[in-house]
């Protein structure tokens, strides 16, 4: 009775962040003078918010792991003959899974943007914003049909545009919004003209209803399987934009722009995961239809192969996490398309603390950076300007470290479980599937340890920079190859291919000017020796960020180490299941292991740890310590002769240019897509000013002089009359002779 009771009051969830957003926003609209002196207990009323959201979340897990039943809390909202539409709040695995995730990770956020955004003149719109965001993801994990998750889906995507272009005064963040935005509503459309279709073919909008009757449907062959697949598509469009998979990637690396906590709240827990957990909430509907599943699982593919293709190079250390979290989802969604529904939800999970602890770590890093190279994101979140942060920010250091470890799928890390049964299940459908899924766990450990290296290994390149006469505006990232070298020459020409892409524009401001090529080493060596005198000095102006900033960091590295033992039977149950498979009882059938012990599991997952290994190892080559890779490894191969210098070189610049120029999908899009549209709106808006005005205008016209000169000639005098009558049947006359026929 009292289970039964308390599923009741499930709407105290999102209702509390929701409460505290709108406080907050009313102190701030109401009290505007005073909102800074109430900052800390504004936020305090947020956490506490949270806390009150994550505690009845873990409240309603536990009874509904006792009972595994799928509770409803509806109500009536339209009640007509034809449609009937309910509110009301679904409570099952997933719901409770998701509305954990999203109040453990959102409190570390919060914690951590209390500080981050303290001096920010708009803190107390951030921290309305974080909240709404908050609430409006956790009433879409618990909405129980499709018209209650698109409002939320919208709200989701909504809160997005301000927090993205939170700093709206910096053109490329108000940029960046309106990319997110757009792009999302092309996905958004799709998910409209699907629900809608749904409902012409079931006739509910309930998510459970729904499935089982279109299951009835095409089993029963009543149902085009032609017209099923093109609604089960138009469905996957939602997730497709709001999870950043191609084609519709394109906004992810932009929305970078925005605060750092809300990169980290958007990649772990809120906008992106919302895409996953549609597909994974209607994904029985969409497993009958094995064409669309296919689809779905090689649009997932492509996506892990391309996002960790595009990070391989990149020198923003936000973009290159982002377009991680882009490769990551791609798992996700490869996983839903295989059918593997718990292995989604376990990578979902480990990789949300993963990517929330590195996302966290590398706001420390640019606040650090912030206070040598100045406030422009082009400098402090430039990877080539950091290196050796590690011996003055330990703990961030060392959490970065330990995400980076798990997102590569080391063991026994979290994302190691997730990611090798996803790997292995890749296999087992398809084997070209399989390649990519391994192809990309080598990528994935390569550009993450490539971000950590230039991060916090090595000495800091600032320095080099700051001590040669160049000043730090004008360093070039060019500067440093892809090999990991010095260059002394450097080409303005291969900056970059594309110059119409976003990123040609913030090297512009970067790069004013390149090095000369008649720089000697011997000027080389001396700017290096001042560098290196200098360097201790200017390490004491980056240290630990304050204890509320480092506090989320530590919390978020324990379901970092631990949370993947919830998917392996660790504790050897009798049962033979984990406890994830425990958890999703209702929604899965449960497998019992076929593996006898832990050691049989990491010895069959040996050949994807060793191709992170493999990444591990050529990123240490590429972008370690410089003396171990000229003074060993560059010698040893030009001394055999295995590879020759300018097919590296060559093979080195392709890949930079591939990677900083998006694949050239931005260019592509410009190109045929945007200038396309602007041409055809420009004949648009021709033919209507000229034409269709135009024979508007020209009647109008024709009717003003027609009657101004019907007017002269109305004189009242018989001659002109006369006149005119003569003059019209002589015209006549004479037709009538020239066509008549001759006799």
């Amino acid at each position: 009775m009292f289970a039964e009771f308390s599923y009741e009051y499930v709407w105290t969830v999102p209702s509390c962040p929701l409460v505290a957003s709108g406080s907050t926003g009313l102190v701030s609209f109401l009290l505007p003078k005073a909102t800074k002196g109430l900052r800390r207990s504004c936020a305090a009323f947020s956490i506490l918010s949270l806390t009150v959201s994550m505690f009845i979340s873990f409240l309603f897990f536990w009874q509904q792991n006792v009972s595994h039943s799928t509770q409803e809390y509806l109500w009536s909202w339209i009640l007509k003959d034809d449609i009937s539409l309910k509110i009301g709040f679904l409570v099952d695995p997933l719901a409770l899974i998701m509305s954990i995730l999203v109040t453990t990770v959102g409190i570390s956020v919060t914690i951590y943007s209390d500080s981050y955004t303290c001096h920010d003149q708009g803190y107390a719109r951030f921290s309305a914003y974080l909240s709404l965001f908050t609430a409006s993801m956790l009433g879409l994990v618990f909405s129980p049909n499709l018209i209650q998750i698109y409002v939320f889906w919208e709200l989701v995507g909504m809160r997005s545009y301000p927090l993205i272009g939170f700093w709206f005064a910096r053109p490329s963040a108000a940029n960046a919004c309106q990319k997110a935005f757009v792009t999302n509503r092309i996905g958004d459309f799709g998910l409209l003209l699907g629900i809608l279709g749904i409902y012409w073919i079931t006739g509910s909008f309930e998510i459970y209803e729904l499935c089982d009757r279109f299951i009835e449907l095409i089993s029963s062959g009543s149902v085009n399987s032609v017209f099923a697949n093109i609604i089960a598509l138009l469905l996957f469009s939602g997730p497709v934009a709001k999870s950043a998979q191609f084609p519709l990637h394109v906004w992810l690396p932009d929305a970078m722009e925005g605060p750092t906590p809300i990169s980290a709240l958007i990649h772990a827990a809120t906008m992106v995961a919302a895409g996953i957990f549609l597909i994974a909430r209607i994904l029985n509907l969409i497993e009958i239809l094995p064409l669309s599943m296919s689809v779905i699982s090689w649009v997932g593919g492509t996506t892990a192969l391309l996002g960790a293709t595009l990070a391989l190079t990149q020198r923003d250390i936000k973009k290159g996490l982002a377009y991680s979290t882009m490769s990551q989802l791609g798992y996700m969604v490869l996983a839903l398309g295989i059918g593997a529904y718990r292995s989604a939800s376990f990578h979902l999970i480990t990789h949300a603390y993963s990517k929330a602890s590195l996302f966290l770590g590398s706001g420390l890093v640019i606040h650090s950076m912030e206070k040598i190279v100045g406030y422009s994101p082009i400098k402090s979140q430039n990877m080539l300007l950091m290196g050796g942060l590690r011996k003055c920010m330990p703990i961030t250091g060392t959490t970065f470290f330990l995400g980076t470890l798990s997102l590569c799928g080391i063991p026994p890390l979290a994302c190691f479980w997730s990611k090798d049964e996803i790997t292995a299940e890749s296999w087992l459908y398809s084997s070209y599937l399989g390649w990519i899924a391994s192809i990309t766990v080598s990528f994935t450990a390569s550009y993450m340890f490539r971000i950590y290296f230039l991060t916090f290994e090595g000495n800091f390149r600032a320095n080099n920079i700051s001590h040669s006469n160049f000043g730090i505006s004008r360093l070039s990232d060019n500067n440093i190859s892809l090999w990991g070298e010095t260059k002394k020459e450097l080409s303005s020409e291969k900056i970059i291919d594309n110059p119409l892409s976003s990123q040609n524009a913030e090297l512009t401001e970067a790069v004013p000017a390149v090095y000369s090529a008649k720089k000697n080493l011997t000027h080389e060596k001396e700017i290096q020796t001042d560098s290196d005198v200098s360097h201790s000095h200017n390490l004491l102006n980056t240290e630990e960020s304050d204890f509320f900033m480092v506090l989320p960091l530590i919390v978020l590295v324990m379901p970092t180490l631990l949370a993947g033992f919830i998917g392996v039977n660790f504790l050897q149950k009798e049962s033979g299941l984990d406890s994830l498979s425990e958890w999703l009882t209702p929604l899965i059938v449960p497998i019992k292991s076929d593996k006898a012990n832990l050691i049989e599991l990491l010895v069959d997952s040996t050949g994807s740890v060793s191709l992170s290994f493999v990444g591990i190892f050529i990123s240490y080559v590429m972008y370690g310590p410089v003396d171990f890779y000229q003074r060993k490894i560059y010698k040893y191969i030009r001394g055999i002769k295995v590879l020759d210098e300018n097919l590296l070189s060559s093979f080195g610049d392709f890949i930079q240019g591939w990677s900083l120029n998006r694949g050239y999908i931005d260019y592509c899009y410009n190109v045929y897509l945007i200038k396309t549209t602007v041409f055809l709106s420009k004949l648009v808006v021709f033919f209507d000013q000229w034409v269709i005005d135009g024979i508007i205008n020209g009647t109008g016209a024709s009717s003003l002089f027609g009657g101004e000169a019907a007017r002269y000639g109305g004189s009242g005098r018989i001659s002109y009359y006369s006149f005119g009558l003569i003059t019209g049947i002589i015209p006549l006359i004479l037709l009538a002779v020239l066509t008549s026929p001759i006799t």
